[in-house]
């Protein structure tokens, strides 16, 4: 799946520049510590994170991750997408919560 198939759904918003919004998610991962996800999130999943600070898109960058998902209508600062769109990191935000963003991704993976 593609992260603009993705976007088609309204309960996903894009919260940096479109320019990436054609890589593939081949995958999941759902975590808030950030030294966890460094160690087992996989390049081109989706990052499912309430975590919004800066740290969040080295992480991103570290890993690979196809994009990084914020639920609950959470959203990041402008410094926060500023940086990602340097980096190439799309970041989404999601209405629902993480549960069913994670259902979400498994219906359509």
């Amino acid at each position: 799946m593609k992260i603009s198939q993705l976007l088609a759904r309204q309960e996903f918003k894009l919260l940096t520049k479109p320019a990436y919004d054609d890589r593939e998610i081949r995958g999941c991962y759902t975590g808030d510590l950030l030294s966890w996800v460094m160690s087992r999130a996989n390049a081109d999943d989706a990052w499912i994170t309430v975590q919004t600070n800066v740290n969040v898109v080295a992480v991103a960058a570290l890993t690979d991750v196809a994009c990084v998902i914020f639920p609950d209508g959470i959203t990041a600062e402008a410094s926060v997408t500023e940086k990602a769109d340097e980096k190439g990191i799309v970041l989404l935000s999601a209405a629902p919560d993480a549960y069913r963003v994670a259902v979400t991704l498994s219906g359509m993976l």
